[in-house]
């Protein structure tokens, strides 16, 4: 700049106080340019200006949240730094939705606690509440950049400093309060190259500490109400569990399938609740994943299918459950895979028992399927799909129609395949943690027993394999003669 031109300006200014631009004073002076009730108050205001000396601010002005520039500004600002960008669908719907001084109207409390949620919204419900209605007051501190004496044209109006307070008392001010970081820069393309540098004070009066204490106040009174009055809306109905029973969640994901022969695979699993156990009447109990394509991993092809599943389950003590040992819910599954002619072949069948302690599980599963005997068979499961496949999944463990005291698969020709990864968020709810009386000693048994079913499982198996051992060898003692059975007792 030459030295005459070097100018320097500082302005105080306050929230939403209205400072004139040179191009508004040159529009608001004469009254046919005055449309709306504002220009005319604005009129009012450069006259009087006029007559008390003129304005005292010459580059820097604001505009205020009711100025037609806060409005514009809203609707046409540009979300990013392209000169060449396409407004995308969702800000072009965004464009119309205002959220400056929207009008709160009160609602009853009883009307709200019937209506938190409204499962069947309409269009207008939609259209009206698709966005956070926080009413916003916006304020712009502007700088008249123009040539030196040659201030007003619009194109060289650069917004210094926005300011926004919300109904929730946030104030946001864009760019930040300088500090100690040095002097924000506008660089201008014009006749010449010009930099302005500009900073940003709070020189605002620091609060006393006798108002700061009772705003304080104010501010706890006001949210011990505001807490009261959501607390009236939700209300205490909670569902709770009966004493004596034990609620089951289970937050599980199949992540992944490792160590198959076929490609694009998917899981098909559901859960069998034992006797004493029962679901609600909306939960699934079966699903079904997508169907992955897998990826080599060191030797190995994994599918990473990365499937959320959500199981709820109550386990009610009867009295019968002092004596037998509780069963715990059993997942079973199947991976197939399908190719690009929709063949589909099994390529194994597992099952594991739910996790019976809290907390997270990762489980590693394998599996097995079955196979015939001969090249036939291979061949049919190569070229046209198909195989040998379980017309009962619980085959995989004890059939659920088994009634016999034994179970032979001798004869049953299977074939070990790869595994499945699960994982597990399990959390249990029962009165039982809470009671400190008889109940929660019982109830407390029965966990006990239910957490240790897994491990029990095969102990449980070989003692009775040993009491059927002990009967039998009873009853041969039994049926040979009370003089053998004596001889032989003194010979020893």
């Amino acid at each position: 700049r030459p030295p005459g031109e070097e100018e320097e300006e500082e302005a105080e200014v306050g929230w939403q106080e209205k400072l004139f631009s040179q191009f508004e004073v040159d529009l608001y002076q004469s009254e046919s340019a005055c449309q709306t009730p504002l220009d005319r108050q604005y009129h009012e205001e450069i006259l009087k200006l006029e007559k008390a000396g003129g304005r005292k601010n010459c580059r820097i002005f604001t505009y205020t949240d009711h100025d037609r520039f806060t409005n514009l500004e809203e609707h046409c600002q540009k979300l990013t730094d392209s000169d060449h960008e396409v407004p995308s669908y969702l800000a072009e719907r965004m464009a119309t939705v205002r959220r400056r001084r929207q009008d709160r109207r009160p609602i009853e409390a009883s009307s709200l606690k019937s209506k938190i949620i409204t499962w069947e919204p309409s269009e207008e419900f939609i259209k009206n509440n698709h966005v956070i209605n926080t009413p916003v007051q916006t304020m712009y501190i502007m700088g008249d950049l123009g040539p030196y004496g040659k201030l007003g044209r619009r194109e060289y109006e650069h917004v210094l400093c926005s300011i926004k307070v919300d109904s929730n008392g946030v104030i946001t001010v864009k760019p930040d309060f300088t500090g100690t970081k040095g002097a924000y820069w506008i660089e201008l393309d014009g006749e010449r190259r010009e930099v302005w540098k500009y900073t940003i004070e709070n020189v605002s009066v620091p609060v006393q500490p006798e108002e700061e204490e009772r705003e304080r106040r104010l501010f706890k009174d006001l949210y011990s109400r505001h807490k009261e009055y959501l607390s009236s809306l939700v209300g205490s109905e909670f569902e709770t569990t009966l004493p004596g029973t034990l609620r089951l969640f289970v937050n599980g994901e199949i992540v992944s399938a490792q160590g198959y022969e076929y490609d694009n695979l998917y899981v098909h699993f559901f859960l069998e609740l034992p006797s004493q156990w029962s679901s609600p009447a909306s939960q699934q109990l079966s699903g079904v994943t997508q169907t992955c394509a897998t990826k080599a991993v060191g030797w190995d092809n994994v599918a990473h299918f990365c499937y959320p599943f959500t199981l709820e389950m109550f386990f009610t003590q009867g009295d019968e459950s002092e004596d037998s040992l509780p069963q715990w819910p059993v997942l079973y599954f199947e991976v197939l895979s399908l190719d690009f002619w929709q063949r589909y072949r099994v390529e194994g069948y597992g099952s594991l028992v739910l996790p019976a302690s809290p907390g997270l599980h990762m489980l590693t599963i394998p599996t097995w399927r079955p196979v015939e005997l001969g090249t036939v068979a291979e061949l049919r499961r190569f070229f046209i799909g198909g195989s040998p496949e379980l017309e009962d999944i619980t085959y995989v463990r004890i059939p659920s129609t088994f009634k016999g005291e034994r179970l032979s698969r001798l004869g049953f020709r299977t074939e070990t395949t790869g595994s499945v990864t699960f994982r597990f968020h399990c959390l249990q709810q029962s009165k039982a943690f809470l009671e400190t009386s008889a109940l929660r000693r019982r109830m407390q048994s029965v966990l006990d027993r239910l957490g240790g079913f897994s491990q029990q499982s095969s102990v449980y198996s070989v003692l009775e394999a040993f009491q059927r051992a002990r009967r039998r060898m009873q009853e041969a003692r039994e049926s040979l003669s009370q003089d053998l059975v004596t001889t032989s007792a003194s010979t020893v």
